[in-house]
């Protein structure tokens, strides 16, 4: 919820939360909730800020995909977040470690200033912003992206324009 006083009263409004992931032999849901294969293996973006707001701070979520012994079939093998400055990319099967800015940390981390928290969450990272981004990867083949609705219409990529 986002809570502000609105005519003298104190008012909380619950706020959207976009979703959009990426699994397995890669299918994808978008944040409008398309759905759609891609077995491409390249480094994708899955999304970014592309609608320049000076009152939304710029990030991009990028995924590198990569086959598993099957030409036929390819898997999310890193997740990179770059977000205030800095670069955080999450390797398929270093369980509890990201690389921030190309050096190895264990987790729990927090960074620039305590806007960005790097955390483990069950099986999976959890990087998250305090403009309430959250990227979640399994170390394995899935991510997800959620994104507050302040970014509706300002992000593209894979997840959606």
């Amino acid at each position: 919820e986002n809570c502000e006083v609105v005519d003298g009263q104190p008012t909380c409004i619950q706020e959207a939360i976009s979703t959009c992931w990426a699994t397995g032999s890669l299918h994808y849901q978008t944040f409008d909730g398309k759905a759609f294969h891609f077995t491409g293996t390249c480094t994708y973006t899955l999304t970014k800020t592309c609608d320049p707001d000076p009152t939304l701070p710029n990030f991009s979520i990028e995924a590198k995909n990569g086959h598993r012994g099957n030409l036929e079939v390819s898997c999310v093998d890193s997740v990179t977040v770059h977000v205030y400055d800095v670069t955080i990319t999450v390797v398929r099967s270093e369980n509890g470690i990201v690389r921030v800015n190309n050096h190895r940390s264990r987790l729990p981390i927090s960074l620039a200033q305590g806007k960005l928290h790097v955390q483990q969450k069950g099986k999976s990272v959890l990087i998250k912003t305090d403009f309430k981004l959250k990227v979640l990867y399994d170390w394995d083949d899935h991510v997800v992206v959620k994104l507050p609705s302040t970014f509706s219409g300002k992000v593209c990529g894979m997840c959606g324009n």
